[in-house]
Order: C-alpha cells, then sequence, then structure tokens
C-alpha cells in the first residue's frame, strides 16, 4: 500500500509539473457570452503569435464565475491574465497586494492610453490592480417624439423633468409618464440626485467611510417621492403590479408610453430595439438642478484586466494585456465584444476602422465628457445595493418613512464597509 501511494503521488507530481506553465505558457479567464469567447480567443491567438506566447483560455458565463476566482486568488492558482469585475477589487486586493501591481510593468504596458480617473479606478493601495477595459456611465435618455406630442421640449433640468408629469397626464393620459425609475434605477436617481446637490459621493472612495449625512439622504428619498407624485414617474407598486419586466421587454416602452429612463450608454441598442417602427430615443447629458455642486455622473469601469500576482511571468502576461488592449493585432480581433475600448489607442484604431456605431461613440463621449467624484467600488456591493434598494422599496410602499430607509441604508452600507476598513 505504501509504495502505491509512492507511486501515486509520483505520477501526480509529473502531472502536476507537466501542465505548470513554462516561460511562454499564460492562461487567461473571463466571462462572458458566445460573441466575446469567440473574439477574445482571436485576440488570445493573434497576441500569443505575435509575441511567441501560448495562452490557453478559460472561459465561463457569468454565474459562479466570481465564486471561481475568489477561491483561485485564495488558492495562488488563478490564471496569469484576468477578466474582473471592478468592484471585486476591494474585495481581493484591499491592499493592493492581490494582483500584480501594472506599474512596475509600465515599460511593457503603454499606460498612455488610459487617463489619470480610469488609473485611479484601477488603483488599489498605491497598486495599479485592474486596468480599465471598458468605461460605462449612466445618462438619461428620452424619446423626443412622445415629449412632442405633449407639446414639451426633452428636458435638460430637473424642474422641467418634473413640470412634465402633469402635462404628460393631462395632454396624453394616465398611461403616459414622462420617466421611469424603479428598483436599481430608482436608487441610482437617488444617488445621482442627492449628489449632484451635495458635490459628494455618497461613498469616499479615498476613506472607504459615507459622505452623506442622514439629512441629505432623506432629502434625496424625498425626491423620489416628489417624482411619483408628481406623475413624473409610475409608483413602484404599480410597476410591479404589472409585472415588473424589463424596460427593454416593457411593451409601453416600446410604444413611447413611458418616454424616459437612466440608462447606461452601453444598453443603447438594448433599449432601442425594442421600440416600435416611428419611435425614437436620444441619449442626453445629465440633468441640472439649481445650485448643483457636480454635474454627478455615475462613470465606473465595467471591467479591468488583471495580471496575477502569483504569475511565472508577468512580463509575458503584461506583452499579451498589451496587445489585446493597444495594439491592433488584438484590438482588431477584440472588437467592442467588452463595449467601447477605455483606451485611446483602442478606440482609435476602432474607429478608423468603422468598428463603432455612432450611437455608441455619441453615448459614450457624453460620459467622458461629463463630470463628477469618484465613485467607489462598494456602490456595486449587493450588500450595499441591498441597503438602497429595499429600503427604498419599503420607502416607495409606505411602509416605512424616509428617516427610518436612510437609517437603514445607511446601516447597511457601513456595515459591508467593515470588511475593508
Amino acid at each position: 500500500m505504501t509504495h502505491m501511494k509512492t507511486l501515486l503521488g509520483v505520477a501526480l507530481t509529473s502531472t502536476i509539473l507537466a501542465g505548470s506553465a513554462t516561460a511562454d505558457e499564460l492562461r487567461m479567464s473571463w466571462w462572458g457570452g458566445d460573441s466575446r469567447h469567440a473574439a477574445t480567443q482571436a485576440g488570445l491567438e493573434a497576441c500569443g503569435a505575435k509575441h511567441g506566447h501560448t495562452i490557453s483560455p478559460e472561459f465561463t458565463g457569468w454565474s459562479g464565475h466570481f465564486e471561481k476566482v475568489v477561491t483561485q486568488v485564495a488558492g495562488g492558482t488563478e490564471a496569469d491574465i484576468m477578466q474582473i469585475n471592478w468592484p471585486w477589487l476591494p474585495i481581493l486586493s484591499a491592499d493592493g497586494t492581490g494582483f500584480a501591481d501594472m506599474n512596475q510593468l509600465s515599460d511593457t504596458i503603454d499606460l498612455s492610453s488610459w487617463d489619470a480617473a480610469q488609473i485611479d479606478a484601477g488603483t488599489m493601495n498605491g497598486a495599479l490592480n485592474g486596468l480599465s477595459v471598458s468605461t460605462t456611465g449612466r445618462l438619461f435618455v428620452f424619446n423626443p417624439g412622445t415629449y412632442a406630442k405633449a407639446g414639451l421640449e426633452v428636458p435638460t433640468t430637473w424642474d422641467e423633468l418634473m413640470a412634465a408629469g402633469p402635462v404628460f397626464r393631462d395632454q396624453l393620459g394616465e398611461d403616459f409618464y414622462p420617466f421611469e425609475a424603479a428598483g436599481l434605477d430608482a436608487a441610482l436617481i437617488v444617488t445621482l440626485y442627492g449628489t449632484q446637490k451635495t458635490g459628494k459621493p455618497l461613498i469616499d472612495p479615498a476613506t472607504n467611510t459615507v459622505l452623506w449625512t442622514k439629512e441629505e439622504l432623506v432629502d434625496a428619498i424625498e425626491m423620489y417621492q416628489a417624482m411619483v407624485d408628481a406623475h413624473v414617474i409610475e409608483a413602484w407598486r404599480d410597476r410591479a403590479a404589472a409585472g415588473n419586466v424589463a424596460l427593454h421587454e416593457n411593451p409601453r416602452w416600446s410604444r413611447g408610453e413611458i418616454a424616459g429612463t437612466y440608462q447606461w450608454d452601453s444598453t443603447y441598442f438594448k433599449v432601442s430595439d425594442p421600440l416600435d417602427e416611428g419611435q425614437e430615443i436620444v441619449y442626453t447629458g445629465i440633468l441640472s438642478q439649481d445650485g448643483q455642486q457636480t454635474e454627478g455622473i455615475y462613470r465606473k469601469s465595467s471591467m479591468v484586466f488583471s495580471i496575477s500576482a502569483n504569475s511565472d511571468n508577468p512580463q509575458a502576461a503584461a506583452e499579451v494585456l498589451n496587445c489585446l488592449l493597444n495594439e491592433p493585432e488584438g484590438v482588431s480581433a477584440m472588437g467592442t465584444a467588452r463595449g467601447v475600448p477605455s483606451s485611446s489607442a483602442a478606440k482609435a484604431l476602432l474607429s478608423d476602422a468603422g468598428a463603432i456605431a455612432p450611437e455608441q461613440s455619441a453615448a459614450q463621449q457624453l460620459v467622458l465628457d461629463a463630470e463628477g467624484p469618484a465613485i467607489h467600488p462598494f456602490m456595486e456591493h449587493p450588500d450595499v445595493r441591498s441597503a438602497m434598494s429595499d429600503n427604498l422599496e419599503l420607502f416607495a410602499y409606505g411602509e416605512i418613512d424616509a428617516e427610518t430607509a436612510a437609517d437603514d441604508m445607511l446601516y447597511g452600507i457601513n456595515e459591508a464597509l467593515e470588511d475593508i476598513k
């Protein structure tokens, strides 16, 4: 039996050694759908051929990918190059050591393709742990045809939007609304309104603390109720009673009865494709309010590429990563499978090739040109999102008042932040 164990141990060791990466053998992991899988594998083949490396692809769907990465990073078995969801950075690398510091690889990776804000967003405790693959932000979207039927121009201010509610009801009927916000969209509208008014992000990325006072949060929550009262948005209860379907699946959106929303710039075709013939939408800038301290754009990396802190060949990984994000071979293969690229080099290459739809390009330019404080990755944390959306829903249903909702939101957010303090 002892002899058998020894043979088994030797066999396993040989297998592990045979499968371990040599100097030019790398692994890359990501999640996505079929189009992203195909584009990324093509990019890896092109970049591997250019730089003399072999890269094994490891791809899955979204479900379970976070748990897989957490397990791998904890055991030091992660891929050399990884697609990482931006909000995971403080979870996996709060002190900056969870991934390689790409500042140390700047001779290989051309970091000048990213602006300072994008670099900062991927930096943990001074270490550049993630390079933004694509940048996305929330913009206002309106149906100008429906507004015209109500005798109105598309709004540019909160006051104009609020004034549109009664006009829609009187001119078009009870079923017509100038805007919509429920669930996460409602929570983000509350966040935007408060950020504009106070000039502060809800959570400070520098200190991992909540910056708003309870009174400031109460004021933003009450703005949501004011929108319901003014027939600007459908009440949460009514939206739920109608099935709570996603906007792009809602026939009232397709028909133009709902004439406005607040969406990621990257979802242009998702929300425009279902429109009935004759209906159209336009992305606009951020609505302004009197006395605002900031536009308050909610802009973030949709995902980042990271290099393993345990990679046997970080230099080779850096060559492949730079090729995928900056060099013609990788950029042309990857295309817009992850949205409009953050890299200025990639964006220029794809634009020149006519590979970026004008609508996508125009919407992202609005996002990039807008101003606002940096967003904390934990704004995307499930516990923070639940604290915001669940308590806003209870408030919307009249089960708690604004003060209680604010208290419970702050408690939930601070509890989540304790993990990284």
